[in-house]
């Protein structure tokens, strides 16, 4: 089948690299796509918020599924316009894309189906005298979250109350536009996050892949402002059969379970951001794709053929297709542009090694002629695979260092922790 993908950074790069291996992928077509998608399928000069167009090359090129890469389509309806075409597509409606797209709405998801969760309340600027009682009824850190979409850059923690409080009328008034009209504080929960992604039909059917963790913050030691993402682990030292089962019992199904009582639609994949609290899983919120860069480990590791369970799930019957994961360990390291997350240089001239054992995802990459230069704030992610996550991570650390262009930073204790916890468990 003919399968167009959307989206230009890392995770689509490592889905095109996925689904391009499958047998039953006969061309696969890459919007926009960047300095490094090219090598697994054509990359095509079309917005993925351009539904119109998109539609049009699809009927040109017999496209007979799309895979959704980033939200910002889903929330869009991306999904309900396709829906009278012969076109598949993973992903949710716009109703259940409503789970990233909405804090609030997610919040109030979770609040109805006993899902365990933060406590929480939602407030608007002509409620924000009692969001700044709420905070006051807190205790230190306070978590300020924009209902809307924001990037990823729309969750603030702040240790001072008065700083909080603050924070909260500059984002009522407008710091991250429409997207913080409404702001959901919530208590704030101490623990050790993960990432748990989930492909499901919408018909109860689903799939648990990899377990990934990964690491926000662009200074070592999980320090400074945080980023799209800087690296990520697959497995999950702690994300034993124990945790996974409750895990599966008190948020995967009633999660699911919650959508098809409440008539949504949702096709495709959720990512639950977990932490895990004194061995107990509580949700931090939903999305409703694939993390960046927790894909980039976690495609490293389902042995399966990718492209029949997209399918299967975009026609709402999972059945008994099986998915296999791998037992090794995988990795991801992303070189980023010197002063990301703030402002940053682009344009810089890069120089991968000739030869490598890791997979070099592009992100924020593009070509000027024959000569890839930087365009984003990631560049590229290096993933690797070994037998443990230790021997995966000097991998991808060498080819890091092989790297080369002006600016250039990564972190070097990405998966640290993790390994520290496993030592402690010996």
């Amino acid at each position: 089948m003919n399968i167009l993908l959307l989206g230009s950074g890392g995770r689509e790069s490592a889905l095109a690299w996925k689904i391009s291996q499958s047998k039953s992928c006969s061309k696969l077509f890459i919007a926009p796509g960047n300095g490094g998608t090219d090598s697994y399928g054509e990359n095509v000069a079309i917005s993925p918020l351009d539904f119109d167009a998109i539609k049009q090359f699809c009927n040109q090129n017999s496209i007979e599924m799309i895979v959704v890469g980033n939200e910002d389509p889903l929330v869009a309806g991306i999904w309900d316009y396709f829906q009278s075409t012969d076109i598949l597509v993973v992903g949710p409606s716009k109703a259940g894309a409503a789970l990233e797209g909405s804090k609030d709405f997610a919040k109030a998801f979770m609040t109805r189906h006993a899902i365990p969760t933060a406590a929480y309340r939602s407030f608007t600027a002509d409620t924000v005298a009692e969001g700044e009682a709420f905070l006051r009824s807190l205790k230190a850190p306070y978590v300020l979250k924009a209902d809307g979409l924001a990037a990823g850059k729309g969750v603030l923690i702040i240790d001072n109350i008065d700083q909080a409080c603050a924070s909260l009328r500059e984002m009522l008034g407008g710091m991250f536009g429409a997207s913080s009209a409404t702001v959901v504080i919530e208590e704030f929960l101490s623990g050790i996050e993960c990432s748990v992604f989930v492909l499901t039909d919408g018909n109860g059917g689903y799939r648990v892949l990899p377990v990934a963790k990964d690491y926000k913050r662009i200074g070592e030691g999980d320090t400074g402002p945080n980023t799209g993402g800087m690296g990520a682990v697959s497995p999950v030292v702690f994300a034993n059969d124990e945790f996974m089962q409750k895990v599966t019992s008190r948020i995967i199904e009633p999660t699911i379970k919650g959508l098809k009582e409440e008539g949504i639609t949702y096709r495709g994949f959720i990512f639950l951001g977990l932490i895990n609290v004194g061995g107990e899983p509580m949700v931090i919120e939903y999305n409703v794709r694939m993390g960046d860069p927790e894909t980039e480990a976690v495609m490293l590791r389902i042995d399966s053929d990718l492209v029949p369970l997209l399918k299967a799930a975009a026609e709402g019957n999972l059945g008994d297709l099986p998915l296999e994961i791998s037992k090794q360990a995988a990795v991801t390291v992303m070189v980023v542009s010197g002063g990301y997350p703030g402002s940053y240089p682009k344009g810089k001239a890069i120089t991968l090694p000739a030869a490598s054992e890791s997979i070099l995802f592009h992100a924020g990459t593009r070509r000027e002629a024959e000569q890839l230069v930087t365009s984003g704030g990631r560049v590229i992610s290096v993933s690797s695979k070994a037998d443990t996550v230790e021997e995966a991570l000097k991998l991808s650390f060498a080819t890091a260092e092989a790297i080369e262009f002006e600016g250039k930073y990564f972190r070097h204790d990405i998966g640290a922790d993790l390994l520290r916890l496993a030592n402690d468990d010996k």
